[in-house]
């Protein structure tokens, strides 16, 4: 497999759906870049920032204008991908022949396979693409595309993929390689959150300054990139959602569905997908993911770090 190398920049007319975290940084590069681009978002507040920013808004695919090239998808699985491609107030049946759907949400590959065939239907193309690198990248223009589908859809995409990505991974022909690289990103990115989290947790109970756990883990070989990259929200005392616990919720759900279909066990990421239905059960589900630690906050009695003025 190799990084795909960048063709230049066109301008294009593209929408992007779902002006989240991750959307939105995805549609201000994009803007950035040159393109004509509109947003879809049910939020009025998130449509107006992203109209002062220079783009257009609408608050439903079924608002969308004629002419678009490629549709970015940044929605939370895959039935609202679903409903805003095919639904009452879907976009799939408004776009010409030849345009491109990107498919930004995390699904099961299976899914990705079903929605290629259903869009090439419809005269258009998918490009299984789901992302990595959390809102920082999104914000810069350095987010990971693991990407697959046929030739035809990255040429139509490129323009789209430079504009967004840092790295662009050419991972096969056909959708669903893509959602299963994804997939197997997300095991590692929910274990680690969970294993980061009952770490500090163990520190603070056995009585260990936290700010300066996490000082010693980052210059050390325990270290991980959702421990230096999560931990901090817990420090802060801000469980402001950037990736809610809900996501991993519903990732793990597809990485332990898909491994029991191929009789394979995952004992780290059930255990970790428990931790995660823990902290939803308990109400933290729409919170920020690094607050799985509400799980042991609640067994153990732990006092986490508040915010500044709480």
């Amino acid at each position: 497999m190799r990084p795909s190398q960048g063709a230049g920049v066109r301008p294009m007319k593209v929408a992007v759906i779902g002006l989240g975290s991750m959307g939105m940084g995805a549609a201000q590069n994009l803007l950035k870049k040159g393109h004509e681009v509109v947003g879809v978002e049910p939020r009025e507040a998130v449509r107006a920032a992203f109209v002062a920013e220079g783009g257009a808004a609408v608050a439903r695919p079924s608002g969308l204008p004629a002419g678009l090239e490629a549709v970015v998808v940044f929605v939370v699985n895959a039935a609202q991908t679903t409903d805003v491609l095919f639904g009452a107030d879907g976009c799939a049946g408004l776009l010409p022949q030849g345009a491109v759907v990107l498919c930004c949400t995390t699904v099961a590959p299976e899914f990705a396979r079903a929605l290629e065939t259903k869009l090439a239907e419809h005269g258009l193309m998918l490009l299984d693409a789901p992302v990595s690198g959390g809102a920082g990248a999104a914000r810069g223009g350095t987010m990971t595309v693991m990407a697959s589908g046929s030739e035809a859809a990255f040429a139509k995409a490129q323009p789209v993929l430079d504009a967004v990505a840092g790295k662009v991974w050419r991972l096969g022909e056909a959708a669903g390689v893509g959602s299963t690289v994804k997939m197997v990103n997300q095991l590692l990115a929910g274990v680690h959150i969970a294993t980061a989290a009952e770490a500090i947790a163990l520190g603070i109970r056995a009585g260990a300054d936290p700010q300066t756990l996490y000082d010693v883990i980052t210059t050390s070989a325990g270290n991980s990139w959702m421990f230096q990259n999560r931990v901090p929200h817990i420090l802060a005392g801000d469980d402001t959602p950037l990736s809610a616990v809900n996501i991993f919720v519903k990732d793990l759900g597809i990485v332990l569905d898909q491994a029991r279909a191929l009789s394979f066990p995952l004992p780290m990421a059930s255990a970790a997908h428990q931790l995660f239905l823990g902290a939803a059960a308990a109400g933290h589900g729409p919170k920020d993911d690094a607050f799985v630690i509400r799980v042991w906050e609640a067994l153990a009695g732990i006092k986490l770090p508040t915010k500044a003025g709480e």
